[in-house]
């Protein structure tokens, strides 16, 4: 066979692998989060089964230093979805412009009282309560009625037994102080925190301190502590005996919970547009919104979720939580922080 022939040969030969359909492997799709996120592994695996891709998660912080990182890198972004912005953020992420709009069919399932974006650029995950919590045995053997509203704190029975959490170092101790800016407006809130310092308020810098070492329930001196609504459900989820009912109780009266709703959104500049319209949707499934709870320690928005049973007989949601809007935070938040510090540790 002449050489020339040899090379024809190996060059159809060549062309027609060429024209075979080649296989792919899978893509990758990188979620940013807060440093509190958290999923099994189990539900990632059927997302990138049904997808043929590979999720990655980039943790940056919480979720102020989420926030701040997902705007410095606007122009060139660090990942595809970022999730985890909630509504003491959400003013400045949409002022930043971080987020493309996303209208997700699963929408239609979330109650419209979680949607505080009308643009759909940031989409409702999921939500919490801050919530105020108190042992009950404590108030049992005392012989005294717990608290039920912000104003039963400053009374002289209740006296030295309130831990709070500094609210420039803790999530729930920003979710407190702006309940009691809503509960008391901005002329009052300081006049009234004047009054739980006179009262023997105790401040530590975040919630394990607080709930783990100040709380009566576990060992502490105080048996009122800042905490979620989610609380008593977990303490007899987590209990190493089996209890009949929850040891410890959240106030849930009009006003004196703050509730945190987080948020999803695609980053603008990806370059998996409809990988991340995919878990943006999957993020709002039952399937996903079921798993939130014993992850997060928060719930589902979607209506079609369903609850675990310990939440649903120890979980109380309350019905009217703090009055202060995504703009209301972003316009008064570093000003109210800055005068509660001038207040309280001064």
């Amino acid at each position: 066979m002449k050489l020339k022939t040899l090379f024809m040969i190996v060059g159809i030969l060549v062309v027609a692998g060429a024209c075979r359909p080649q296989p792919t492997g899978p893509e990758t799709l990188t979620v940013m989060t807060h440093d509190s996120f958290a999923v099994s592994d189990e539900v990632v695996q059927i997302f990138e089964e049904q997808n043929n891709v590979i999720v990655q998660f980039l943790e940056v912080g919480d979720t102020g230093t989420a926030v701040n990182k997902a705007a410095l890198s606007k122009d060139n972004p660090l990942a595809d979805v970022f999730y985890g912005v909630d509504n003491t953020f959400l003013s400045r992420a949409l002022e930043e412009g971080i987020f493309e709009v996303y209208d997700s069919p699963l929408l239609e399932q979330i109650d419209p009282a979680y949607q505080l974006d009308p643009t759909h650029q940031a989409l409702p995950v999921d939500f919490g309560d801050v919530c105020l919590n108190y042992q009950k045995s404590f108030f049992e053997q005392a012989g005294l009625e717990p608290p039920e509203t912000l104003e039963d704190l400053v009374k002289p029975e209740y006296r030295d037994m309130l831990t709070v959490e500094n609210p420039a170092t803790s999530s729930p101790g920003l979710a407190f102080l702006l309940t009691t800016v809503g509960y008391f407006g901005e002329d009052g809130y300081l006049d009234y925190w004047k009054a739980l310092v006179a009262n023997g308020v105790e401040i530590v810098n975040d919630w394990e301190t607080a709930y783990y070492s100040a709380f009566s329930q576990a060992g502490g001196p105080d048996p009122i502590v800042v905490s979620y609504g989610s609380s008593p459900p977990f303490e007899v989820l987590y209990s190493e005996e089996p209890l009949e009912e929850a040891p410890t109780a959240a106030i849930t009266s009009p006003g004196t919970c703050f509730r945190q709703i987080e948020f999803v959104g695609i980053l603008k500049g990806t370059t998996q547009r409809d990988l991340a319209e995919k878990w943006v949707d999957f993020m709002l499934s039952p399937t996903f919104q079921e798993d939130i709870p014993l992850n997060m320690y928060v719930f589902p928005v979607n209506s079609q979720a369903k609850l675990a049973e310990v939440f649903q007989q120890y979980l109380v949601v309350p019905e009217v939580t703090a009055d202060v809007t995504p703009a209301m935070i972003a316009e008064g938040r570093e000003r109210w922080i800055e005068a509660w510090t001038e207040t309280v540790l001064r």
